[in-house]
This record gives structure tokens, C-alpha cells and sequence, in this order.
């Protein structure tokens, strides 16, 4: 059976930690043992934060809803439900979109969502 060579598989490995580690502090972007485990570490944080971040835009986008609906004074969940009863159908992204650039429209949507409350 014919010796494998590992040596450029093996330093072309430990290259791509190193430089996945660079800028990191102290041992963590010098030494491949401890780059190795902060590279997995960060990886991880990548992949739950690409996730957390989505969770994080829809809280905005609902503080946003609701600054603008109390300045109708109205309440953010009695503001959903009015539309929803009304049947306007625009997600939150929009809504928030409308609240922080165009709050005349905003605050006709808040009229016809208290109007549908009411009615």
C-alpha cells in the first residue's frame, strides 16, 4: 500500500483556521488550538444570531407600530385587531415603514382601525 502525505492537506487546513481567526484577540488568532475552537465557537454565534436578527427587526418594527398608534391613541394590539376587522391586510414591516415616513397615511389607518372597534 502507497504512503499518504498529509503535509499540504494538513497545513492548507490549519491556514484557513488561522485566517477565519484573524483579528481575534490574544492566543485565539495565534495558536490553532485555540483558533480552532474560537473559529467553531463563532461559527455558531453566526448561525443563532442569523436567527436572532430576524426576532430582533420584528421587535422594532412592532415599537414602532405602537409609538404611532398611541400618538392616535390607540392601543398596538386594539390597532391590529381594528384592522384586521376593517380587512386591511399589510404586514408589519409596511405598517412600520408608514409610521416612521408617512404617518398622515399611518393615522388614517388608525382611524378606520378605532371606526372598526367601534362598529
Amino acid at each position: 500500500m502507497a504512503r499518504v502525505k498529509r503535509a499540504v492537506s494538513a497545513k492548507k487546513k490549519r491556514r484557513t483556521i488561522l485566517n477565519r481567526a484573524k483579528g481575534y484577540y490574544g492566543q485565539a488568532s495565534r495558536s490553532y488550538k485555540y483558533a480552532k475552537e474560537q473559529v467553531q465557537h463563532s461559527l455558531q454565534y453566526q448561525y443563532r444570531d442569523r436567527r436572532n436578527k430576524k426576532r430582533e427587526i420584528r421587535s422594532l418594527w412592532i415599537t414602532r407600530i405602537n409609538a404611532a398608534a398611541r400618538m392616535n391613541e390607540i392601543s398596538y394590539s386594539q390597532f391590529m385587531h381594528g384592522l384586521k376587522l376593517a380587512g386591511i391586510e399589510l404586514d408589519r414591516k409596511v405598517l412600520s415603514q408608514m409610521a416612521y415616513e408617512d404617518i398622515e397615511s399611518f393615522n388614517e389607518l388608525a382611524t378606520i382601525a378605532k371606526k372598526a372597534l367601534e362598529g
